[in-house]
């Protein structure tokens, strides 16, 4: 039901692009999630440096080991309240959007920041003024996304500017692009304030219920929350998120989806699929 990859910086080290690849390759491991910046050392990957041949280079390697990119990570902080930094970050974006026509990548991923200049936590994330930055860094990444003919994947999490199924539905209405589809981390939804099965569940529900036809891809965790209310990662069934809801969904409506796993190694990765395997067959 679910077709497994991971992220290609949980795999290995970073290290020169060939040998990464490779060693992804070598590992059985065919859908990934690549941060070019997290997994290869060997070339730099700053706003300007990007060109056709760069990414027809990548895109090649890419071919010759197998593997399929099925998110391309370009992790911005979209609203942060700081214009010249949220145009930086926006015009990095647009960039990664052009190695991703190379690459053959299914879209290129983000979660939506918080209103901070350090990515820490504020309830001014919560605030109408970050929503309008957020519309506003979205709607020009949008007008370059339909102009190349690229998906962009956002990320919904519990303490970032799209914290709840609520709040994504509302930008995919306000934003109102074909381009842009939903990364599902069912983990990152939930809240240290819901964490009780029943409402982990009715969350999940909701999202489904809302946007269930912009759902593309999974992230596949599990966790804790510190008592400070800190996401902390534990392995597969170690922890407290619940996916009755999610593989039902799953079952029914999005059969053979790309489900990445978060926070898996080589050592775990098999174990780790066939948790999941099984939670689906369920």
């Amino acid at each position: 039901m679910i077709q497994f990859g991971m992220r290609a910086h949980d795999f290995c080290q970073p290290g020169p692009m060939e040998e990464v690849f490779e060693k992804l390759h070598k590992g059985g491991i065919r859908h990934i999630q690549l941060a070019l910046e997290k997994s290869v050392s060997d070339y730099d990957f700053s706003f300007g440096n990007y060109s056709a041949g760069l990414g027809r280079y990548i895109g090649e390697l890419l071919q010759k080991n197998q593997l399929h990119v099925a998110v391309l990570g370009c992790y911005i902080n979209p609203v942060i309240p700081d214009e010249a930094l949220r145009m930086a970050e926006v015009n990095r974006f647009i960039e990664r959007l052009r190695y991703a026509k190379r690459m053959d990548a299914d879209m290129v991923g983000t979660e939506t920041g918080r209103y901070s200049l350090d990515m820490s936590v504020t309830p001014k994330t919560e605030s109408k003024e970050c929503y309008r930055l957020l519309l506003d860094s979205f709607t020009r990444i949008a007008e370059a996304a339909e102009a190349l003919g690229v998906t962009v994947g956002v990320e919904g999490v519990f303490d970032h500017t799209l914290s709840s199924p609520e709040k994504m539905k509302m930008f995919l209405d306000d934003i109102a692009s074909p381009s842009f589809e939903v990364i599902l981390d069912a983990a990152n939804l939930i809240a240290p304030w819901t964490t009780e099965p029943d409402k982990q569940n009715a969350i999940i529900d909701k999202a489904f219920e809302l946007y269930g036809d912009r759902i593309s891809v999974l992230h596949l965790k599990d966790c804790v929350f510190t008592e400070e209310g800190v996401q902390s990662c534990t392995r597969p069934g170690e922890g407290l998120i619940v996916y009755d809801s999610l593989m039902k969904h799953i079952r029914s409506e999005k059969k053979q989806i790309i489900g990445l796993l978060e926070e898996s190694d080589p050592e775990h990765y098999a174990s780790d699929c066939r948790f999941f395997a099984e939670q689906c067959g369920k």
